[in-house]
């Protein structure tokens, strides 16, 4: 490896400040709901989904930690497995220490409950010095904001599905958030 190529790596991928001013505005993670909670659960438990051990990640305020904790209950009752739960503040000096205990267990998936921008700085370490894959990571709806991919950078999130408030889904694909409305109930 070259000198400046071992430079480039070693670099922390920090959201430059003027990314961080113009984005000071995304709101804070609501209460999750029910619906949500259901439809995250449904995420995973697709058919040929194959995911029994989650990594449960979250920022450090009252509704993700409250979310994450609902998560994790909801995920063991069906007896699902959590390897570890994670959290991380909104600002930190490199966001290394929680990527490599998020992903230390090699969970079949990850779970997320945070705010954008905490999430947005974490993401961008994760994928720089980790095996995280944002196509095996879900998220609450705290995490559904078209300006998201875009503060994260490109591609950082690709993959990444979550749950809306009202039961539907999310994806991220190629830099845009796409909705998907809950799925209407068969009589």
């Amino acid at each position: 490896m070259s000198i400046l190529k071992d430079r480039e790596t070693s670099r922390s991928p920090l959201i430059g400040a003027a990314d961080l001013a113009a984005h000071a505005d995304l709101p804070a993670p609501a209460a999750h709901t029910e619906a949500e909670l259901a439809s995250l659960i449904g995420l995973l438990t697709l058919p040929g989904a194959r995911i029994e051990t989650v990594a449960v990640g979250h920022s450090r305020d009252t509704a993700s930690r409250a979310a994450a904790e609902a998560f994790a209950d909801a995920w063991t009752a069906r007896g699902g497995t959590v390897l570890a739960t994670v959290s991380w503040p909104e600002t930190a000096a490199s966001w290394l220490r929680p990527a490599q205990r998020l992903t230390a267990e090699l969970p079949d998936a990850w779970v997320l409950a945070a705010a954008p921008l905490g999430l947005a700085q974490l993401a961008r370490r994760l994928r720089r010095s980790t095996d995280w894959d944002p196509a095996r990571s879900y998220a609450f709806a705290g995490l559904q904001d078209s300006r998201m991919p875009a503060l994260a950078g490109a591609d950082v999130l690709h993959g990444l599905r979550g749950a809306s408030a009202d039961g539907g889904t999310w994806v991220v694909r190629h830099g845009r958030l796409i909705a998907h409305p809950p799925a209407e109930e068969s009589v």
